[in-house]
């Protein structure tokens, strides 16, 4: 019984990928394009927002705060230009 279930969920598998035009690729591009258009860019400005409430508040790693929220934040807005450059490279 076992075995009739995994290989009736192998042949479902096999066939709702094509019927959906779903393959790893566009999945992955959508992820990548949902996690550089929308979710990064708040964790920057996140960071960012963390690390002038720092030095609003006086706090003494105030600087190292700013340091690492600068630093993030070139990487995140970056992240496109990074990937792209991987994929150029590895083409």
């Amino acid at each position: 019984m076992k075995n009739r279930i995994a290989l009736f969920a192998a042949v479902v598998v096999m066939f709702v990928a094509p019927l959906a035009h779903a393959d790893v690729v566009s999945s992955l591009t959508g992820l990548k394009d949902v996690l550089l258009g929308s979710i990064l860019p708040v964790f920057a400005v996140l960071g960012l927002g963390f690390a002038a409430f720092s030095f609003i508040t006086g706090n003494p790693d105030a600087k190292r705060h700013l340091t690492y929220a600068v630093i993030g934040s070139v990487i995140l807005f970056g992240a496109q230009s990074i990937v792209d450059l991987i994929e150029r490279v590895v083409r």
